[in-house]
């Protein structure tokens, strides 16, 4: 047995050393994973995290999502858009020439917004108001710039290359945004209810209009 051991320490090399070199797991390793499985198992999810559990409700999940070709993903995200914005519609629309696109959630019966403060007339912003989370930029940041003026609070965003100003960021409404009814895609406005604002003192209007400042509020 000694003569064993010696042998095994000339050559330098324990079977134990040659399998962690190799990246080969260890004798007994098999008890290893399984002490990890369970520890991992017992620690807890991130708060909100849960299995989809599909249920009896499996088989018809699978087929909408394939007739509508549309991964999991999407079809989650149609399911819970079409919960979370009820009563709502999924306008499309953008700038003349197309480097900017984008998709807004609001009524099909729009409330838009007429000012004629300095601005505003020169460049006929009509506009309604959404939360920011209702509305979704596709495509076009990069050609997007921006114009800021007086207390630099509104920012006038517009395309680069055309000039349009689709949408933008109103100074009563900071949280939101403003969208150019005249930019969206025809078919999904049902009417367009249009209200003039004293943009020339402009603090007075905004301070006495009773729902502009909610209507980016989600």
């Amino acid at each position: 047995m000694v003569r064993v051991k010696k042998a095994a320490a000339k050559g330098g090399v324990s079977e134990r050393s040659r399998r962690s070199a190799q990246g080969d797991p260890p004798k007994g390793a098999g008890g290893t994973k399984a002490a990890v499985k369970r520890q991992a198992e017992k620690e807890p999810k991130e708060e909100g995290e849960q299995p989809l559990d599909l249920g009896g409700q499996r088989q018809r999940w699978v087929h909408f999502a394939k007739q509508q070709k549309l991964s999991s993903e999407e079809a989650a995200k149609l399911l819970l858009d079409s919960f979370e914005y009820k009563g709502l519609v999924k306008h499309s629309g953008g700038c003349h020439c197309g480097a900017v696109r984008f998709e807004v959630w609001a009524s099909a019966d729009i409330h838009v917004f007429d000012c004629n403060c300095s601005v505003c007339v020169k460049k006929q912003n009509h506009h309604f108001i959404v939360p920011a989370s209702r509305f979704k930029l596709l495509k076009g940041s990069e050609s997007l710039t921006t114009y800021k003026f007086n207390t630099k609070k509104a920012l006038h965003t517009f395309c680069k290359f055309c000039g349009v100003q689709s949408f933008y960021t109103p100074r009563s409404n900071p949280d939101g945004y403003g969208i150019a009814p005249h930019c969206l895609d025809e078919g999904t406005v049902h009417s367009v209810h249009v209200e003039q604002i004293n943009g020339k003192d402009w603090e007075k209007a905004i301070k006495e209009h009773k729902t502009i400042g909610s209507m980016s509020k989600s």
